[in-house]
């Protein structure tokens, strides 16, 4: 691991986001609520945030960090029969919060599928990236459209 004890803590923020397509039956399953497993988007959200929480225990090498926030918001995208997913994580820490960003979108895309496999294995998980960070001695990233 990376030593950080010298460096300062500051508030940390990191925005990722991630699309799972599916077929149009699938995506309405989904925001009908009639989903054989549950609450596809409820779930999704808690599995989300407990992967951003389990980040240094999954991806190795990365510190393990007290999060202060950790929100999980998904739009359905009828048009392209998707959902997009975007967490925000933040801390107050001398390291980063991409990895938990990036871990909570993929693993609540991940849950998504999981709990709508029975109906579409075709599925497919795509764009997912860090949208931008703030904090830290290299100050702010915004992705470019």
């Amino acid at each position: 691991m990376v030593d950080v004890a010298a460096k300062p803590a500051t508030h940390r923020v990191a925005v990722a986001q991630g699309r799972i397509t599916m077929n149009p039956a699938t995506l309405a399953i989904i925001l009908e609520g009639t989903a054989k497993k549950g609450d596809v988007l409820g779930i999704a959200r808690i599995a989300g945030i407990m992967a951003a929480k389990k980040t240094s225990e999954l991806i190795p090498l990365c510190h393990p960090l007290a999060l202060t926030r950790v929100a999980m918001d998904f739009s359905p995208d009828t048009g392209n029969a998707s959902i997009v997913c975007q967490a925000t994580v933040e801390t107050v820490g001398p390291t980063g919060v991409e990895m938990e960003a990036l871990t909570a979108v993929q693993i609540s895309l991940l849950t998504i599928y999981d709990m709508c496999k029975a109906a579409d294995r075709g599925m497919t998980m795509t764009d997912i990236k860090l949208l931008e960070k703030h904090g830290g001695k290299s100050g702010s990233f915004v992705a470019t459209p």
